[in-house]
């Protein structure tokens, strides 16, 4: 059957551009017919084709279907078998290049092509598959965060009601266990039949009342053989209450010996399982607060001012370049730049920096940030999803929806779980029929239940990606943002962390130090010189000569032919001369002869600081000396590297001497001196031997081939850019005690998640044979469906409470956080 399909298309910029797509997707097998608009940049496609088929030949052609992300709350998953059976029916949506589900956030991170209402049709997918499912954007999450709250309040009523109902049939049943004499007393009183209807009616409400949610979702899994816990628990609750209005209403069709009730089973299993998922709702909203405060920062109006009139405006009214007015104590509504006034805004919601940071006009300033005592004036630059604390949120969920490597081997264990614990349950039954003791059917009955109630896939579910939540959530609060889950992984297994040296391990704003002319030319000329070549550069260290300039009070003249020389340094013609401004092999490669320029430059290195020269037709004018300073932050964050038994290297384009220099005063292990911009990549390699694993920790601009060639690319964000493409982790401020924190936090992170795992694996592997009766040749001892309902739901908490130890993590370095 012929379907029409719209895919976005970017690069289309002609009408020659929508007719090769055209052609190239009718050649495509089984397309019809295939449209492009150059003003939508999409291109609707008829026939039978696989979409990502379409956007490989929209990439041959020399065009991009662009992928999209689409998120999804979810509702009524219970464990690792539905996030399964979830992503199993999202990826095989036409189009869809990745389906990661959350157990703990009760979502889904689905990357798509660009298809129009292929959101719709995902929704459609999940319901399809048994679960509740709407997409979640930036303006719904608060109805979203209502709607889970309304159902954690519902579901107390359910334990609520389900204890009321079930508290009769226990004490009627159990109290003779333990008061013998209460036993006979009621019989004798009520009479057993009686009694026996009383619990049906009371089991039966508990069943099919709050406990039908069950089997609304267990049913359907069975049906469609991809049963899960719910399942379970609607087999075992099922047969202990079928086992038991067999016995009350025709006892004829069991043995005398087996004519006995489970009523108080089936109850407490429901209550108990009821009483564990409402805990676990609640456990689960306390790992995805980290989100729900950033969220919170985000402001709800703002002043802003409109043909002289100042009125409070919603959030979504603002549009860039709206001026806005601040008052003391406010919240910063968006990211903007200050247009009047002086203040200190704190920053630590965002950055993790505790410090007030002071703000004048032309500062930028970022939304969700406080401001201090003093009213300000600012224009918008950045509104709605644009903002960094936006890009903040949204790289927080992403990461939190990651699956990390090792959650591999849990999916693949998940895959199998529940299917195996109903074969484990049936073969249980077999056996106690064959040689169990009498009551034998009693017995089988149990022990079948006590396997499916005890067994726990929830556990498996919850285990990594909970303590995901709360690891990332802890970082974004540290001011440590994970743009990829796995990055968590990657991070804790780093061995050796290299440095770029200006402006990461140095503040990146170099200062004059000192000019030595060469013999016979006058210093204050070779500045001017200098300082008119370097006039166009954006290199900081043109900064710090162009201060010098200025300060001396040269006029400089406009250069012509500026030419930025990678590595070396520049050319340009100033008032006709030809002027070169570098490093030493600048001016070797040029052939110009240092003289005893050269020594004196040799003794600066060895202080740290750099030598560069300026040259004016072939001749030497003068030795320009340059220091950058050290972050007060860097020795400490060095220091702390090596306590971790990590090993330190730098990389610089600096000259060799000046990189030891630095190197030995900070304590740093290996050196790469003298690198041209693109050799950083080649210098990390050198960095490999032994197979150790590298992070690279640099700028995010300059630095982003090195960052994307580690195995962990850690970018120093600039506070208001957080968007670092190149990078897996982002440091919100410039602070390298933050590289500390962060590999700190992620071993920890691992640490929790294979506790979280060992539990989760070993309760299965202990206790489902304990209920399945291996012990009772040995000791007579049997497991109580009902002690297998607590176990199955503590078991759950456990996890999510280990998680959530993850909360009190404090930063290694820089204080309280």
């Amino acid at each position: 059957m012929s379907e029409t399909l719209t895919l976005r298309v970017d690069g289309m910029t002609c009408a020659a551009c929508t007719g090769r797509v055209e052609r190239v997707l009718s050649r495509t097998p089984g397309v019809t017919g295939a449209r492009a608009n150059l003003m939508t940049n999409s291109v609707t496609v008829d026939g039978v084709a696989d979409p990502v088929a379409l956007a490989g030949k929209i990439a041959a052609a020399g065009f991009t279907a662009p992928v999209d992300v689409t998120h999804l709350g979810i509702s009524g998953m219970t464990c690792a078998s539905c996030v399964a059976r979830v992503e199993k029916v999202l990826k095989r949506v036409p189009g869809v290049t990745e389906a990661s589900v959350n157990l703990a956030s009760e979502s889904a991170t689905v990357r798509h092509l660009g298809i129009s209402g292929l959101p719709e049709r995902l929704v459609e997918a999940v319901r399809s598959a048994g679960y509740e499912a709407r997409v979640v954007t930036e303006t719904s999450r608060d109805d979203l965060a209502a709607k889970r709250a309304e159902e954690q309040t519902a579901l107390g009523r359910a334990v609520l009601l389900a204890a009321a109902l079930t508290l009769p049939v226990f004490i009627a049943e159990m109290g003779g266990h333990l008061v013998p004499a209460f036993h006979h007393w009621l019989h004798g009183l009520v009479g057993r039949f009686p009694l026996w209807v009383a619990q049906f009616v009371l089991t039966t409400a508990v069943l099919f009342g709050p406990g039908l949610r069950f089997y609304r979702a267990g049913v359907p899994a069975l049906l469609h053989g991809a049963p899960d816990m719910n399942s379970l628990v609607v087999m075992g609750a099922s047969a202990a209450w079928g086992y038991s209005t067999v016995a009350t209403f025709a006892p004829g069709l069991l043995p005398e010996s087996a004519q006995v009730v489970y009523f108080e089973a089936a109850a407490v299993i429901v209550t108990l399982i009821l009483l564990g998922r409402w805990l676990e709702a609640r456990a689960k909203g306390r790992t995805g607060a980290a989100i729900q405060r950033l969220i919170g920062l985000q402001a709800k109006t703002a002043r802003v001012e409109r043909a002289g009139i100042v009125s409070e405006v919603p959030l979504a009214e603002v549009v860039v370049g709206d001026v806005l007015h601040l008052r003391p104590g406010e919240r910063v509504a968006v990211d903007g730049e200050v247009l009047t006034g002086h203040s200190w805004l704190d920053e630590s919601m965002i950055s993790g920096e505790p410090v007030p940071v002071e703000k004048s006009p032309g500062d930028a300033i970022i939304g969700g940030t406080v401001n201090g005592n003093a009213a300000l004036t600012y224009r918008a630059t950045r509104v709605g999803g644009d903002t960094v604390l936006a890009q903040i949120i949204r790289m927080v969920e992403e990461a939190q929806g990651a699956k990390l490597p090792i959650q591999a081997a849990v999916d693949r264990v998940t895959r199998v779980f529940v299917p195996t614990v109903m074969g484990l349950a049936a073969l249980t039954v077999l056996v106690w029929l064959a040689v169990g003791p009498e009551p034998r059917l009693s017995h089988a009955l149990v022990a079948g239940v006590a396997v499916l109630i005890i067994a726990c896939p929830c556990a498996m579910g919850l285990a990594t990606p909970t303590s995901i939540m709360v690891g990332t959530g802890r970082g974004a609060e540290m001011g440590i943002l994970f743009r990829r889950g796995d990055a968590l992984q990657a991070l804790q297994g780093v061995r050796v962390v290299a440095f770029d040296k200006t402006g990461t391990l140095t503040e990146g704003r170099p200062e004059f130090v000192s000019l030595d002319p060469a013999e016979g030319v006058d210093a204050r000329e070779a500045l001017r010189l200098a300082a008119a070549a370097e006039a166009s550069s954006e290199h900081p260290i043109a900064g710090a000569i162009l201060r010098a300039a200025a300060e001396r009070g040269l006029t400089l003249t406009p250069a012509e032919g500026v030419e930025a020389l990678a590595g070396f340094g520049l050319s340009a013609r100033v008032e006709g001369r030809a002027v070169l401004v570098g490093a030493e092999r600048l001016m070797q490669r040029e052939g110009i002869a240092l003289g005893d320029l050269a020594d004196r430059a040799v003794g600066h290195a060895a202080k740290g600081h750099t030598p560069l020269f300026v040259a004016a037709d072939g001749r030497l004018l003068a030795l320009i000396v340059v220091a950058d300073r050290i972050k007060p932050t860097t020795p400490p964050a060095i220091a702390a590297l090596h306590a971790q038994g990590i090993e330190v290297a730098m990389i610089t384009g600096d000259s060799r001497r000046t990189a030891q220099a630095i190197a030995a005063d900070l304590g740093i292990d290996r050196v790469i001196a003298e690198v041209l911009p693109g050799g950083k990549v080649e210098a990390l390699e050198s960095l490999r031997a032994g197979g150790k694993r590298i992070a690279f920790v640099g700028d995010g601009i300059n630095d982003a081939p090195a960052l994307a060639a580690a195995d962990v690319g850690v970018a120093i964000g600039s506070g208001t850019d957080v968007a670092v493409e190149a990078a897996e982790v982002v440091l919100m401020s410039g602070d390298l005690r933050g590289v500390v924190n962060a590999i700190d936090l992620s071993r920890r992170v691992l640490r929790n998640i294979r506790q979280n795992l060992f539990w989760a694996f070993a309760y299965n592997t202990a206790l489902i044979p304990v209920a399945a009766g291996v012990l009772y040749p040995f000791w007579g001892v049997t497991l109580s469906p009902m002690l297998g309902a607590g176990a199955m739901a503590l078991s759950s908490i456990f996890v999510l409470s280990n998680a959530l130890r993850l909360r009190a993590v404090r930063p290694v370095l820089g204080g309280e956080t």
